[in-house]
């Protein structure tokens, strides 16, 4: 690696003394480091030792060949077998200098191993594919057919194929990084789907037979009324995953082909990012952490359902979380649990609104208030007023940029002169996918993205996508990062909410003061190479 010239001397005498005091592998030790990416380390291990690298995602496996190493043992070693000829069995694992893995491979099956080189992550949607899923579901066609109503301990019993198909779907969903696993019925078949990096795509169609019996056990596991099939219902449940607590919001809702039911996932492992690693750029991080710091007055995150926003609250909030600062939030749901802040979860069903929620916390002597999101006038208003009465006030909004939430905020009917005296400034979000590391390469910019880029000032002649590859699911992208637009209001802006300014005068502004629109912000990072211009254009166009 060093002659190649993928790490220096220097990285790699740092990563030896680290390896003496962790005992961690090598390579593994560069990747965790960031010196290389896990694609460098297959390529440099497949040229030196002459072991050939499979991509999975290429790769047509017969079930028969699977059964020939067990599962339990399948996932130990990280390791799946491809064909065999003869005597000799192939093998892809993660790790093909693990004499001991391939010994215990050969002892177990008969076969000689021939090792093959694959990355972790296609390792792991192969098994998960070919292990689990299919036994499973296997199983249940051949006990259930025949069934006409559902016996509680098909849906209870951790034996049965219906419990374990549930949980190998949803840790396959979180093995994936998916955000949201769709359970979609239709007139023949049920369709499971995942939200990958903001993208859904189909998983799997399984039978219709099987419909009632995996609703039944979701609806089991999340607490719902499994007798209720003509009412929306939501729940929730947490499940853990190889040390990984994950916390699951579940909705049922009736459609003409039965109840289809959404689980949205929040590992909780992953925890609160803190600010620095939000994506913002140093001029951006600075305005947001002055903003936030300020004493008083009402700072809003916007942007659409599922761009961030809540990530970026609770940051501010963990970084504002001192033991002389009392912070009390209300929130629609409550989703990460965080120590030393109060938070209160609403429940229209009682009373308890973001409105009434809000009256009462002000009643408890907090410096700081979350509230989850500003739905109402009445909020709205409830919001500015604490503001204006000496707490910092934190809240969402969705608008299409920082700039359209002071005319929401007009348009909810609060007084020009209440918005101008409280709001310290807005934040706008969306996140774009990252191009995935292991497939990035450079290219040239096509004539219409030279001129495009020429059109916002940005000369560039480089840009990079992502090829395609196992470990991105051949998308060319893998992982998220947001683009942000901060608004700092200043007193020309504040002049301008009192006169009822409009929206093109506040956004001339907004640009004198040097804020950053949201696709200059994207487009900045596009020349950096985290992300693609088709990606910001999707995100941004209608701004």
């Amino acid at each position: 690696m060093v002659e190649s010239a993928i790490i220096s001397e220097e990285q790699l005498q740092k990563a030896l003394q680290e390896q003496g005091k962790s005992k961690q592998k090598l390579g593994d030790l560069l990747i965790a480091q960031g010196y290389i990416t896990e694609q460098q380390l297959i390529e440099v291990l497949e040229f030196q030792l002459g072991i050939p690298h499979v991509s999975l995602y290429k790769y047509q496996i017969d079930p028969e060949i699977t059964q020939i190493i067990p599962e339990s043992m399948a996932k130990r070693y990280q390791a799946i077998p491809l064909h065999k000829d003869g005597g000799k069995l192939m093998v892809a694992m993660a790790d093909p200098l693990d004499y001991f893995a391939i010994e215990e491979l050969r002892m177990s099956t008969g076969f000689r191993i021939e090792p093959a080189i694959s990355s972790k992550d296609e390792l792991q949607r192969a098994i998960a594919r070919h292990y689990g899923l299919q036994d499973s579901m296997s199983q249940m066609m051949i006990d259930l057919p025949t069934q006409e109503e559902i016996r509680e301990t098909e849906i209870t019993d951790e034996d049965s194929p219906v419990v374990r198909l549930v949980n190998q779907m949803i840790q396959q969903a979180v093995q994936l990084r998916a955000s949201d696993i769709h359970v979609d019925p239709g007139e023949t078949s049920v369709t499971i789907r995942y939200r990958i990096d903001g993208v859904l795509r189909t998983e799997r169609a399984i039978p219709k037979q099987m419909q009632g019996f995996i609703t039944a056990r979701l609806k089991i596991m999340s607490k719902l009324n499994i007798a209720e099939r003509r009412l929306p219902q939501d729940g929730r449940m947490k499940m853990q995953f190889e040390f990984k607590t994950v916390d699951i919001r579940v909705s049922s809702l009736p459609t003409i082909h039965g109840e289809k039911i959404v689980l949205r996932l929040l590992d909780l492992s992953t925890g609160v990012k803190a600010i620095d690693q939000l994506g913002f750029n140093n001029h951006n991080v600075h305005v947001f952490k002055g903003m936030i710091e300020r004493p008083y007055g009402i700072l809003l995150i916007t942007g659409p359902t599922g761009s961030g926003k809540t990530t970026t609250l609770y940051s501010a909030l963990s970084h504002l979380n001192e033991e002389d600062t009392n912070i009390i939030t209300v929130e629609d749901p409550v989703e990460y649990q965080l120590d030393g802040i109060n938070q209160v979860q609403v429940s229209p069903t009682i009373g308890l609104t973001f409105a009434t929620g809000l009256r009462s916390i002000l009643r408890q002597d907090p410096n700081v208030v979350m509230v989850g999101e500003i739905r109402d006038t009445e909020t709205a208003e409830i919001a500015i007023r604490a503001s204006l009465t000496g707490h910092l006030v934190l809240s969402t909004l969705h608008t299409n940029d920082s700039v359209s939430s002071i005319t929401r905020f007009r348009d909810m009917g609060v007084e020009p002169y209440l918005i101008a005296s409280s709001l310290i400034g807005v934040v706008a979000q969306r996140l774009v996918r990252r191009i995935c590391n292991d497939c990035k390469e450079p290219q040239e910019p096509t004539d219409q993205e030279r001129l495009f880029l020429r059109s916002r000032g940005i000369q560039a002649d480089t840009l990079y996508r992502g090829r395609g590859c196992g470990n991105c699911g051949i998308t060319g992208y893998r992982g998220r990062v947001a683009i942000h637009e901060v608004l700092h209001i200043n007193n020309e802006i504040r002049e301008l909410i009192t006169i009822n300014g409009s929206l093109s005068e506040l956004r001339e502004a907004a640009a004198k003061q040097g804020m950053i629109q949201l696709m200059d912000d994207g487009l900045e990072k596009v020349t950096r190479g985290i992300t693609t211009l088709q990606e910001v254009l999707r995100e941004t166009v209608a701004n």
